[in-house]
Formats: structure tokens, C-alpha cells, sequence
């Protein structure tokens, strides 16, 4: 089928997608859908990926997800990862977008990507809609979805669905301080950037150090569980999906609720504070009930979270100084990542009085 005219008028995001090989791509692959795609729209969200609306000639929707314009040296690794994780998981109680197809050529498009469903929802961050503004039983529904969404990620036995090889759980809690602040002194690298200004990055890696835990619970992280993250469903108060899988590997599940808690301050947007949502004990209990595992040493993996997230943010800050990324972008997300070395001193201080 000849679709250049059609082509000719579809967003390509400046660039970041070639509708000709795309074209044939999708039409040779089994995905949702019949003829051509017909309308195509960046979304918006997300600051490391990108996200476009596709929708072909029978009126199927679905959305690709391909790296940032300035990949990274993994990002065609990192999109692969998440298609298998994707598919890997379905069916197993988490609610997720559904991959499609996965493509390995980056002569396609210029990098790897996926094709996935479109999910009706809302990241519930920010004034919420409908009956989550103004009834607080749904607000409350939703917090606890929340963490049932990671307790059912947690049961999953890695080796069942095909994930044993998706990580190094060896000596994994022993190596978290060491290979995060190896990741901060890489953005030395960074034309322009001048280097971290993060409040006691040395003592609180010193901290974890000293007061690591003992025991070690192997299973499937998603690695930066938040409520931006994450679909909430319009027409019921639950998750529809957790999306962005692209630091998802094996580690220890408690992470994700420590995540959790340390970027909500228990569940409810970023901005808003409003009765109904789960106390911070409430969904600390819930996750412990769901998956069984201990959580003693809940601020240790609270504080971990908070060292491990500035270091990832203030890549972000490192790749802006160099032009890899918007200027607003960096100094955004320094900020977050120093609020969060902030809130990892308060933790440590509350253990050590």
C-alpha cells in the first residue's frame, strides 16, 4: 500500500520517527490493527522517553515508546528490556500496558523501540478528576492499589516467567552504595557540568554502608515506583497501569515500597493534600500483609531509595549542562535529587537519636 501522502502529514516528532520504514514495519507485524497508521501524536509526560498516539486506518490505537532525541549508550538495550519485561509479567496480577512487538533494528527509526497498548487513565499527580476530587473512599481505593500493584511484582518468582537472567541478585545489596556513587562520579564526563552539590552525599552513603541489612529477599523491582508513573483508571478508583519499566531488573522488592513512600510522602499527588488517601503505616502494613516480607529495616531501604533517586535525577542536571537535555529540565530535577538527600538526612536522624 502506498502511504506516503498519509506519511507526509504524520507527526514525527521532529525527526525522532521515519514513517516509511515504520510504515512497512508495523504492517509486517502482528499487532492490533488493519492498514496503515493514519494519525500519529507526541504525548506528553515523561522526561527521559518518548511517546507518540498512534492510530491506524481501522481506528486501533497504540503507542511506541522509543529512547530520548540524545540516547544514552544503553538506550536501545534499556527499550528491549522493558518490552521483555513487559511480556514476561502479563497475566501475573500487575496491571500493565500490553507490549506488542519489540523492534531490535534501529535502522527502523533511528534507535529500538516497542509498540504497546493505549491505556484510558490518568497519572494521578497534580488536582485530581472526577470522583477521585471529591470522594475520599476513591482516593483511598487508589492508595491502596498503589501497593497492591507492587506486592503482586514482589510474588512473582523471577525464574517462572523467564526473568532469571534479568539481573545479578548476587551480592546485589553489598553493591547498591558503590555502583550508585560510581553512576554520580561518571557525570564527570559531562561537558559544562560543574559536579554535584548534593547535601552529605558521602555521609549518607556511609550510613547505608554501615547499617546494611542482613537479610536479602530476590525478586522483580520495577526501580522508580512513583505516582507519575503510574495510570489511574477514570471509571473506578484503582491503578489501570504502572508504566515505565526501564529500571526494572532484580534486586530486593522492598525497594519499590520505599520508592513509594519517600517520593508521595504516602500516597496523594505531589502538590495536593486531601483527606482519604493511606496514611504512610496504612500501605507499610498493606505491602507487608501482600507479600509477607519483613520490613524492620523499612528506613534503611527509605533512605537507600532517596540516594539512588537524587543520583539518577542529577544525571539529568549533568546531561543539561552538556546540551543532552532541556536546561529546565536539569535544574528541576537538581533540585528533587537535593529535597531527597534532605529527606535522607531527616531519616538518618530520626534513627540515630
Amino acid at each position: 500500500v502506498d502511504t506516503t501522502p498519509v506519511d507526509e502529514t504524520l507527526d514525527d516528532g521532529d525527526g525522532l520517527l521515519f514513517w516509511p520504514a515504520l510504515q512497512a514495519w508495523i504492517a509486517d507485524r502482528d499487532v492490533p490493527g488493519e492498514g496503515p497508521v493514519v494519525s500519529s501524536r507526541q504525548m506528553a509526560g515523561g522526561t527521559q522517553n518518548n511517546l507518540f498516539l498512534l492510530t491506524r486506518a481501522d481506528g486501533t490505537t497504540m503507542v511506541l515508546r522509543r529512547p530520548p532525541r540524545h540516547p544514552r549508550p544503553n538506550s536501545d538495550e534499556t527499550m528491549l528490556r522493558e518490552a521483555r519485561v513487559l511480556t514476561a509479567i502479563a497475566g501475573r496480577g500487575v496491571p500493565q500496558p500490553v507490549c506488542h512487538a519489540a523492534c531490535d533494528d534501529p535502522s527502523v527509526i533511528g534507535t529500538c523501540f516497542f509498540l504497546m497498548s493505549a491505556v484510558d487513565g490518568f497519572a494521578p499527580v497534580g488536582p485530581l478528576p472526577g470522583r477521585y476530587a471529591t470522594d475520599p473512599d476513591w482516593r483511598h481505593r487508589l492508595g491502596l492499589s498503589m501497593v497492591d500493584a507492587i506486592s503482586a511484582l514482589a510474588l512473582i518468582p523471577p525464574e517462572e516467567v523467564g526473568l532469571a537472567d534479568f539481573g545479578h541478585p548476587d551480592g546485589w545489596l553489598e553493591r547498591q552504595v558503590g555502583r550508585w556513587r560510581s553512576q554520580l562520579k561518571s557525570y564527570a564526563a559531562f561537558d559544562g557540568y560543574r559536579g554535584p552539590d548534593l547535601p552529605g552525599v558521602d555521609w549518607v552513603g556511609a550510613w547505608l554502608d554501615d547499617h546494611r541489612p542482613t537479610d536479602f529477599h530476590c525478586g522483580i523491582i520495577h526501580g522508580d515506583y512513583h505516582l507519575a508513573n503510574v495510570l489511574a483508571a477514570h471509571d473506578r478508583p484503582e491503578l489501570a497501569a504502572v508504566l515505565d519499566w526501564e529500571l526494572t531488573t532484580l534486586g530486593d522488592p522492598r525497594l519499590d515500597l520505599a520508592w513509594l513512600l519517600i517520593t508521595s510522602g504516602g500516597v496523594g499527588s505531589f502538590e495536593t493534600a486531601t483527606d482519604g488517601f493511606p496514611t504512610t503505616d496504612e500501605l507499610v502494613v498493606r505491602y507487608g500483609e501482600g507479600t509477607g516480607l519483613p520490613l524492620d529495616d523499612l528506613t534503611w531501604w527509605q533512605t537507600l531509595a532517596c540516594y539512588k533517586l537524587g543520583i539518577i535525577l542529577e544525571g539529568t542536571n549533568a546531561r543539561a549542562a552538556a546540551g543532552r537535555a532541556p536546561a529546565e529540565t536539569g535544574r528541576d530535577l537538581h533540585q528533587r535529587a537535593v529535597l531527597l538527600f534532605e529527606q535522607a538526612g531527616h531519616l538518618i536522624e530520626g534513627v540515630d537519636r
